[in-house]
């Protein structure tokens, strides 16, 4: 296993920049997200990281040492695509002792080191079979017995989970985690899907437009987004932004929202002009003494919540609520929010404002 190092990490393809100046580090052992939208750069870090693309600029380090011009076969790493990449004329067994075979291994030691594999995968039953006729959670996990077989330094993934249907997707997500845990490897996991990186990731890097946006915990990144994409990617619903313009000045601790005074975490950096008052749809309460007011557009039930729709001076905005409470389409209800989780947002450069609510997070971010 291995901790792994980006500093700067550039990747141009002609004029093209795909990636640009990324640095953060994967600690050993950590189970480690990519995630970000389509073409945001996550594929092309982790090919780099892999040795599958040379970088444009930056450094690459496993294990303390400086690979970024090293081909993949000298990185000691494994790498699982979207679409497995099986041996069709190899059985699940062959597919899986492959590797080995490739080095070399003597054959009593390969037919050991299959059968734990097999075990740890829960596919000793389907050895012998083609790999032409398995199910796709079956052929995922052939694909995963191929790759750590060998005991490599640490695990890449490319969306391997992207070719399931939604409901055996979850199931293997779980069974990853698991197997992740029971390891103790340093996994790298690529993925657009925050649901599945927020479940699963220690910490998560957010790519947008080959910009690393956000890098940290789950929790946290969830709960302090560092700019307005983060908190509009993270997050179903995501995060609200109601839009005001005036001053939020060091030491504020409320903004003004129409004629409403709204309170929030004292700022440490202010900014001023066209700014968005950022708030997650389960800090926000319906309350019909509160000043500050939303029109009812509809209502989505959710089962224990639902959400609801508004309009409201500074923005549409949702609320999730106790389904138990009652709300009516067309009405007008007052709304206040949680000023402990309030992040306010300058439109200008999309980042979020220091406070000291958010500053133990954004300032090592």
């Amino acid at each position: 296993m291995a901790q792994i190092r980006i500093e700067n990490l550039r990747k141009d393809f002609g004029t093209f920049n795909a990636v640009k100046s990324s640095t953060f580090t994967i600690e050993d052992g950590e189970f480690f997200m990519l995630l970000g939208p389509s073409g945001c750069g996550k594929t092309t870090t982790l090919r780099m990281m892999a040795g599958l693309e040379l970088p444009s600029a930056g450094e690459i380090y496993i294990d303390g040492e400086e690979v970024g011009m090293k081909p993949a076969s000298q990185r000691d790493i494994a790498f699982v695509f979207q679409m497995f990449a099986l041996y069709p004329h190899m059985n699940v067994g062959k597919n899986i002792s492959y590797p080995l075979r490739s080095q070399g291994m003597p054959k009593a030691q390969i037919k050991k080191k299959v059968h734990e594999i097999a075990e740890i995968l829960g596919i000793t039953d389907i050895l012998n079979k083609p790999v032409g006729g398995l199910s796709g959670g079956d052929r995922q996990r052939v694909a995963l017995g191929r790759a750590i077989v060998r005991d490599p330094k640490a695990f890449f993934m490319d969306e391997p989970l992207g070719a399931l249907d939604a409901e055996f997707r979850e199931h293997m997500s779980e069974e990853l985690r698991a197997l992740h845990d029971r390891m103790g490897a340093t996994t790298v996991y690529v993925t657009h899907d925050q649901l599945e990186a927020m479940q699963m990731g220690d910490k998560i890097v957010v790519m947008n437009h080959g910009v690393v946006e956000q890098f940290g915990v789950p929790q946290d990144i969830y709960d302090w987004p560092a700019t307005k994409f983060v908190a509009q990617f993270i997050g179903s619903p995501p995060m609200n932004f109601l839009n005001f313009k005036g001053v939020a000045g060091n030491g504020a601790t409320s903004v003004m929202l129409g004629e409403t005074q709204v309170q929030m975490p004292e700022i440490l950096q202010g900014a001023k002009g066209n700014l968005s008052f950022g708030i997650r749809p389960e800090h926000i309460r319906l309350d019909d003494a509160a000043p500050f007011r939303g029109r009812v557009t509809a209502t989505e039930y959710l089962g224990t919540t639902q959400i609801v729709l508004l309009d409201t001076p500074n923005g549409a905005i949702k609320a999730r609520v106790a389904s138990s409470d009652v709300v009516r389409v067309g009405s007008t209800t007052g709304l206040t929010f949680d000023p402990r989780t309030v992040t306010i947002f300058d439109d200008h450069s999309g980042k979020a404002l220091l406070s000291q609510a958010n500053q133990g997070v954004l300032a090592h971010g």
